[in-house]
C-alpha cells in the first residue's frame, strides 16, 4: 500500500510539473531586439495604426488627452469585464520602467515583465505579426508621451477565468499567430488590418473560447458587451468603393452621409493620422476579401 501511494504521489507531482511547464509564461529571447534602435517619429505612425489610444486613455479623454495612456477603460465580454492598464511613462504606475524588450514581449507574446500572462482582450496575437522595427519605434515614441499616476485598476473576473495562468492553455489551443489572407497585391494593406489596427479583433465572430473564427473572416460579430452587432466588412456586407472606405478612415463619413459612433469613432480618430497611401492600403485589403455571407 505504501508502495502504491508513493508511486501515485510521484504521478502527481509529474502531472504539477507538466502543467507547469506547459503554462508557463515565455518572453522573447534576449537577442530578439538585437541591432535595432527606434525611431519615435516612425513609431508615432504605429501608435496611430494600432490604436494605442483607442483603449488606453482615459475614459472620454479627448484631443491631446489621448496620449496620456492612463487606462481606466472598461470593456465588457462574456468572460467578464477587462479595464485597460496604465501603459503611460510613469516609471510606477505606468510602463516607464520597462525595457524595449520587456515591451516586445508584452505586445507579441501576452508576456508581463514578471512572467505573467496577459490576456487576450489585449489583441497580442495580432500584434505578433508585428515587425520588430515596428515595435522597438513603438516603444521609443511611447516613451515621448505624458506620464500618469493613476492606479490601474484590476479586472474583474469570476472563476476560472480569474486564473492567469489558464491564459496558457488558451494560448495553446489558439495555436501561433500567421495571416488569414494572402498578401497578393495588398501586403500593406494586409500588415496594417490583420497586425497593426487588428480589425479581426473586433469584426470577427469568435467561437465558445473566444478564439477567432478564421471561416467567417470579418464577416461581422456578436458586441461583446451584449448589445448589438459589429457590422461585417467583407463584399458581402459592405458594397462601398475603394475610394469610399478610404475616405470613411479618413473623416468617419460615409458615402450616405452617416457617420462614425461608438468605439469607431474612436478608430477614425487613429486612422486620420495616418498616410492617404496606407488608408488606401486598408481599403484595397478590404475590397480584396471574400465574400461571407
Amino acid at each position: 500500500m505504501g508502495r502504491l501511494l508513493g508511486i501515485a504521489l510521484l504521478l502527481i507531482a509529474a502531472g504539477v510539473s507538466l502543467g507547469l511547464f506547459l503554462t508557463r509564461a515565455t518572453p522573447l529571447d534576449e537577442a530578439a531586439l538585437e541591432g535595432l534602435t527606434g525611431d519615435p517619429v516612425a513609431g508615432a505612425q504605429v501608435f496611430h495604426a494600432a490604436g494605442c489610444a483607442s483603449c488606453h486613455a482615459a475614459p472620454g479623454a479627448k484631443g491631446e488627452d489621448r496620449l496620456v495612456l492612463a487606462g481606466g477603460q472598461r470593456f465588457a465580454s462574456p468572460f467578464g469585464t477587462f479595464v485597460a492598464p496604465n501603459i503611460s511613462s510613469d516609471p510606477e504606475a505606468g510602463i516607464g520602467g520597462w525595457s524595449a524588450l520587456d515591451f516586445a514581449s508584452a505586445v507579441m507574446r501576452g508576456v508581463s515583465p514578471d512572467g505573467m500572462h496577459y490576456y487576450p482582450a489585449f489583441p497580442f496575437t495580432a500584434y505578433a505579426l508585428m515587425e520588430r522595427q515596428d515595435v522597438v519605434d513603438l516603444w521609443a515614441y511611447m516613451a515621448t508621451l505624458p506620464p500618469s499616476t493613476a492606479p490601474s485598476a484590476p479586472h474583474e473576473l469570476g472563476f476560472p477565468f480569474n486564473i492567469r495562468r489558464s491564459v496558457a492553455v488558451w494560448k495553446l489551443l489558439n495555436g501561433p499567430s500567421d495571416w488569414v489572407q494572402p498578401a497578393g497585391d495588398t501586403p500593406r494593406g494586409r500588415y496594417l488590418v490583420e497586425a497593426l489596427a487588428h480589425c479581426a479583433e473586433c469584426h470577427t465572430p469568435r467561437d465558445s473560447l473566444g478564439r477567432l473564427d478564421t471561416a467567417r473572416w470579418m464577416a461581422g460579430a456578436p458586441n461583446p458587451s451584449g448589445q448589438g452587432k459589429i457590422p461585417g466588412i467583407t463584399p458581402a456586407q459592405l458594397d462601398w468603393s475603394a475610394g469610399d472606405i478610404a475616405y470613411y478612415l479618413e473623416t468617419g463619413f460615409t458615402p450616405d452621409f452617416d457617420s462614425a459612433g461608438g468605439h469607431m469613432a474612436s478608430v477614425i480618430t487613429n486612422m486620420a493620422q495616418l498616410s492617404a497611401e496606407d488608408r488606401n492600403a486598408i481599403a484595397a485589403y478590404v475590397k480584396a476579401l471574400p465574400r461571407v455571407e
